[in-house]
């Protein structure tokens, strides 16, 4: 499903209005219709229920007008407050509004602090309150009046609906600035909006709804829009069952570079994610003093014990075994545990540009790229980066802070100019792609902000690569599963309680599900 700024989102209306010829009113319309359900799925039997629109003076006021007549028409009782004055009130929301008036409804504005004291009654004596006061075009900060209602509607404890996006988010970037309605749902038209998929603004929009409002896919198509929201039936469409007649052989190899001492967990949870994701032989090469911790931490990963350093990390003269180790594989992923050792710096740098296959990079295989990307430019193979925003910042020299404030920007620009497709993790992590497409996950939750996790996902993405799906692929499948694996154990063990070991046992659900 794609994602779209506000920007791009009006000017996909003007054009089902100017080419296609489908009247700004009916989208209106539509909008407002598409509220409506998801309302009298809150209610149930909404006849005789109190229901409170706030409404601007814009097109989204307008679609709460649209909603206050339907309401009406079904029963409702229906009070309308709005945040402007009536003759402020233009186009497709005027319509709208004087087809109300003739209704006999009476809307009242509530424009100063003189007017407050009806919003509080109004909020007490209300079981619904919807939200169709700014819109997508909001930036900024709401101003003191408005914020005033904002929280007297937040504190009143009864479900707000917001229309589109919840006022007081931005819609391109989810930041929230001031006051904002905390909505239980938010109905938004067309396709998701930024703000609502980025954090804080995600948090802020409760359940989420896409409604129809009648604007052909192929228009949507035609606007070659390249970001997306990561979803099951994408995944599900990229993943397949098994032959009847196949082999361990079929499902790929892959080896698993990592290790060093007081970090095999990390190596160990790698090789297992790639294990639990079907991939049909994994090898885990790791410093030679630890092959025996890790033996008896693995039964169905193989380990190759490997050169090593006087700090138990893999060797600059594991060179030429670790070349000789992937000549049978299909795909590498290097990092998890393996130390900021010079020497395993140095192997790093020496090893990536002499791949013949693809690998996954990551945790300090990054770190060993600071400062010498250019280095990239060597590699003829490709690669899949899944830093954390602290490596990310290394990589790129930006602060964390500027990082996480600029998610889809950071990750977009490092693939492109890296050519490598980049997993910037953590909340909504973002899969960016040489191509310029985007992808933002819908999966994952607090409670695997713990170490090991990311580990995990090195041998997810592998082993999907091993089966064969793109790089591209196989990082957007991989961050989704790997999140949907920590939905499933956050029901089942809650979010304090998960460990990265739990993930493992949360793919074999969820990817039967799947798939």
């Amino acid at each position: 499903m794609r994602i779209v700024t506000a920007e791009e989102m009006r000017k996909l209306d003007q054009a089902a209005i100017a080419q296609l010829g489908i009247p700004g009113v009916v989208l209106m319309e539509n909008a407002g219709l598409g509220v409506i359900q998801v309302i009298e799925k809150m209610l149930g039997q909404v006849r005789g229920r109190k229901v409170l629109i706030l409404a601007g003076k814009g097109n989204n006021g307008g679609d709460g007008f649209v909603v206050a007549r339907h309401l009406i028409n079904i029963g409702a009782e229906v009070k309308v407050l709005l945040l402007a004055e009536v003759d402020q009130i233009t186009g497709d929301a005027k319509v709208n509004l004087d087809i109300l008036q003739k209704m006999g409804l009476k809307v009242y504005s509530v424009v100063n602090a003189n007017s407050l004291n009806i919003v509080k009654i109004a909020v007490i004596y209300t079981e619904l309150i919807v939200d169709a006061v700014y819109g997508t075009g909001f930036a900024g900060e709401v101003n003191d009046h408005v914020g005033k209602i904002m929280e007297m509607a937040n504190e009143s404890g009864k479900p707000i609906i917001a229309v589109d996006i919840p006022s007081g988010v931005e819609a391109d970037t989810g930041r929230v600035n001031g006051p904002c309605f905390r909505a239980a749902h938010t109905v938004t038209f067309a396709l998701p909006k930024l703000g609502l998929i980025l954090e804080p603004g995600a948090s802020c929009c409760g359940e989420l709804t896409v409604a129809d409002i009648s604007i052909p896919a192929a228009l949507v198509e035609g606007f070659g829009i390249n970001r997306f929201l990561v979803t099951g039936e994408m995944v599900g469409s990229w993943l397949s069952g098994r032959s009847p007649d196949a082999h361990k052989g079929s499902f790929g190899r892959v080896v698993v570079l990592g290790g060093s001492e007081g970090l095999t967990g990390a190596a160990a949870l790698a090789a297992e994610g790639a294990l639990r994701i079907g991939a049909g032989l994994v090898t885990l090469g790791v410093p030679r003093s630890l092959n025996g911790i890790l033996e008896v931490k693995l039964t169905e990963v193989m380990t190759r014990p490997l050169p090593e350093t006087e700090r138990k990390s893999l060797s600059r003269e594991a060179r030429k075994e670790i070349v000789e180790l992937l000549a049978g594989s299909d795909v590498a992923a290097i990092g998890p545990g393996i130390s900021q050792d010079p020497s395993t710096v140095e192997l790093v740098l020496e090893l990536l540009p002499a791949l013949k296959v693809p690998a996954v990079v990551d945790a300090d295989g990054l770190n060993a790229l600071a400062g010498k990307l250019e280095l990239l430019k060597q590699v003829e193979v490709p690669l899949v980066f899944t830093p954390h925003p602290g490596e990310m910042a290394r990589l790129t020299g930006k602060t964390v802070e500027e990082v996480q404030a600029n998610r889809l920007e950071v990750a977009g620009e490092a693939a492109r100019e890296w050519q490598k497709v980049v997993v910037l993790k953590g909340a909504k992590t973002v899969v960016a792609c040489p191509d310029g497409s985007t992808y933002i996950n819908s999966t994952g939750n607090p409670g695997m902000a713990t170490g090991g996790t990311g580990d995990v996902l090195t041998g997810i993405i592998a082993g999907l690569m091993a089966q064969g799906l793109t790089p591209q692929r196989a990082a957007v499948a991989g961050v989704y599963l790997h999140g949907l694996a920590g939905d499933y154990i956050k029901a089942q063990k809650g979010m304090m309680a998960l460990v990265a070991g739990d993930l493992l046992e949360g793919l074999a659900a969820v990817t039967r599900e799947i798939i």
